[in-house]
């Protein structure tokens, strides 16, 4: 018999490094569901994990399942800490998102690593992870699984567009959930901050100081990926293979290539955006503290940007992992044929009973 009341702990690694995020939350359910974030942590990388990780993309097979195994261990004890310092006692399931590695739907290939048994073994939980091998398996981008957090917890918002290391956006058209990511953001943000000696943008002032380069504007506005229909996605080997071939061979200093990429992002943002008449858009994710690429997104769109509070910009993803992991408890759609091109609606995700 299924419970309606679930106290879980969503866990997610992002493409833009920029830590692991962890978000205990209460979902309840009655006709509609509901949720209230209890504790949430950001837990920064390392250098050495960072340049570990974010190097994964070009190590051979065995390497990878090493890497996977000390992943897996390394998850094991942040969420081991995390789960002591706030005394957290009621815990029906760790919900993991993994850190995507490998993804080539075209290929039919995704590789989150941090989703082997030994997590659950290690903290002696249930744990429900791997949401998007499955999906590619019948067929689907494996991306973005978000959406259907947006349609069962925000569907107040005509569009949720979340910046993380990719810009991604969903909305209903005709009763249906469409999604896709539109551009990348803050994994080409963060890589030409970190040329600057900064972790990031801080709240796009590098960027702002800069000159727009036009031909690199347009040369970065005229990749095909943004004419391709939905749905699509997007991953670390399209920005090695598309994007930083045209930005390492135009000679601009890093604060102008920081100001062109802010441009390009808002005006492929915008374009998506302006497809619905005046929306209101829950914008989420580290962009948001972006305030440059917030004014020219402001500039640019034909709608109302809504900024919600802290806890929902910084977790709102791990917050729909957690809620993905309770709908693969419930054998419950998590995963939208209209947003991934999967074959069929379907519950995604493995369980390890702790």
């Amino acid at each position: 018999m299924k419970t309606n009341s679930y106290h879980v702990l969503g866990v997610m690694s992002g493409t833009s490094l920029d830590g692991l995020d962890l978000c205990y939350a209460h979902f309840e359910f009655d006709q509609k569901w509901k949720f209230k974030i209890i504790a949430s942590e950001t837990l920064g990388y390392s250098k050495e994990w960072t340049l570990r990780l974010s190097s994964a993309v070009d190590l051979r097979s065995s390497e990878l399942t090493q890497l996977d195994i000390e992943y897996t261990d390394f998850l094991a004890d942040k969420i081991d800490f995390f789960i002591k310092k706030h005394n957290i006692v009621n815990l029906d399931a760790i919900c993991s998102h993994g850190h995507t590695v490998l993804h080539q739907p075209e290929n039919q290939l995704t590789y989150q690593i941090g989703n082997l048994e030994l997590l659950s073994k290690r903290l002696k939980k249930t744990v429900v992870c791997d949401f998007r091998i499955q999906d590619v398996k019948l067929g689907g981008q494996g991306a973005p699984l978000v959406p259907i957090g947006d349609e069962l917890l925000f569907h107040e918002f005509d569009i949720c567009l979340n910046l993380g290391g990719f810009a991604n956006l969903s909305y209903e058209y005709n009763g249906m959930r469409l999604a896709y990511d539109v551009c990348p953001v803050n994994i080409i943000l963060n890589t030409y901050a970190n040329k600057l000696g900064s972790k990031y943008d801080d709240q796009g002032n590098f960027a702002r100081s800069g000159t727009i380069n036009l031909q690199l504007l347009e040369q970065l506005n005229a990749l095909s990926y943004y004419e391709e229909p939905a749905p699509k996605s997007l991953g670390l080997e399209w920005v090695k293979s598309n994007i930083l071939p045209l930005l390492e061979k135009n000679q601009n200093s890093n604060i102008d290539v920081l100001r062109t990429l802010v441009e390009h992002m808002a005006i492929q943002i915008s374009k998506s955006l302006n497809e619905k008449t005046k929306p209101r858009i829950l914008v989420s994710g580290g962009g948001a503290y972006n305030s440059f690429l917030i004014e020219r997104l402001k500039a640019l769109v034909k709608g109302e940007i809504i900024i919600p509070s802290t806890d929902i910009i910084d977790f709102k993803e791990a917050l729909v992992f957690a809620l993905l992991g309770v709908l693969r408890i419930r054998n419950e759609v998590n995963c939208l044929q209209t947003v991934t091109g999967a074959q069929r609606d379907h519950s995604s995700g493995v369980i390890f009973k702790g």
